[in-house]
């Protein structure tokens, strides 16, 4: 069984009103039920804003600490999910519901070296 890194990119800004988030939420929670149920969910979580990200970087011999996202951009890593399948195909899978539950969210499926 290998493991696969699912990420959720999504634009920056506010997130969306209750009235829109709430069902979102609500199929989000029933597909990691049923990922749980199948035996493929390892952990998933929502990150909070990119702005709450701290940066180090190594500069000679100083160790440089900045407030902010690594990059700048339109969009950013919000959440992601973990999962554990036999093959990339099955790990597609998985990321073309989540992905369906998320629109027009972009799911990046990516496996865990080693």
């Amino acid at each position: 069984m290998n493991q696969y890194l699912l990420s959720i990119y999504q634009p920056d800004g506010p997130p969306p009103e209750p009235e829109v988030l709430d069902p979102i939420m609500r199929e989000l929670g029933e597909l990691n039920e049923e990922m749980q149920a199948a035996g493929v969910w390892v952990f998933a979580a929502g990150l909070h804003p990119p702005e709450t990200a701290t940066v180090l970087k190594v500069s000679g011999d100083d160790v440089l600490v900045t407030d902010g996202p690594f990059t700048e951009g339109k969009e950013h890593l919000g959440g992601f999910t973990v999962i554990e399948v036999e093959d990339l195909d099955a790990a597609l899978g998985w990321a073309r519901r989540l992905a369906r539950v998320l629109s027009p969210l972009s799911i990046e499926v990516r496996p865990f070296a080693g």
